[in-house]
């Protein structure tokens, strides 16, 4: 019997950790969705809760945690560098004033990473006034904060531009294969 329960341990600790590897094809929104089933419906759910695009939602994840659930920014030494983790990378802070808004959530989860960047999409639209589809700069403000971008913050950090431009475009390219797979999926269930 203890034997037992410590193989059904061990079997639920190493599901726990294959159920949080990223996705082995990042470059490929349907192959990533494919792979990582249960992340579909969470990712369509905050795009259309929230009026973003879901290749939008897979482009911050990938660039603020590249798929890791247990993502923290650190310096070269080692040293955290602030209060973000998770897959959206969210602050403490933005984060509490989420889960109040929300009635909870956990930045390890996917569901809720998808829904708070969703949502906090939705927040900084709403402060700036940067359209929904603007992905370029909603990045901007996702990493300066509303405030910060309406000071221009970003303007003395040229690489930042750079990142924007490169979540804006991997978010174009994701939006793309997100409508060539789903007509895929549709052709396959008329051939059914």
């Amino acid at each position: 019997m203890k034997n037992r329960f410590l193989l059904f341990l061990v079997i639920l600790w190493l599901a726990a950790c294959t159920s949080t590897k990223p996705p082995s094809n990042v470059a490929d929104a349907c192959a990533i969705l494919d792979e990582k089933s249960r992340w579909e419906d969470h990712v369509f759910d905050a795009a259309r809760d929230w009026g973003i695009s879901p290749g939008t939602i897979l482009s911050f994840i990938r660039q603020e945690s590249s798929f890791r659930h247990n993502a923290k920014p650190r310096d070269r030494n080692g040293k955290l560098l602030s209060s973000a983790m998770g897959y959206s990378q969210a602050l403490s802070g933005t984060w509490d004033d989420y889960r109040r808004a929300r009635g909870g959530g956990k930045r390890k989860n996917f569901e809720d990473s998808a829904d708070f960047i969703g949502w906090y999409l939705n927040q900084i639209s709403k402060k700036t006034g940067i359209g929904k589809s603007d992905t370029r700069n909603l990045y901007l403000a996702y990493h300066e904060g509303p405030g910060g971008f309406t000071r221009r913050t970003y303007s003395g950090k040229p690489w930042l531009g750079e990142v924007a431009n490169r979540v804006a475009s991997q978010a174009a390219i994701y939006d793309g294969q997100l409508r060539r797979c789903e007509a895929r999926q549709m052709r396959k269930l008329a051939n059914n």
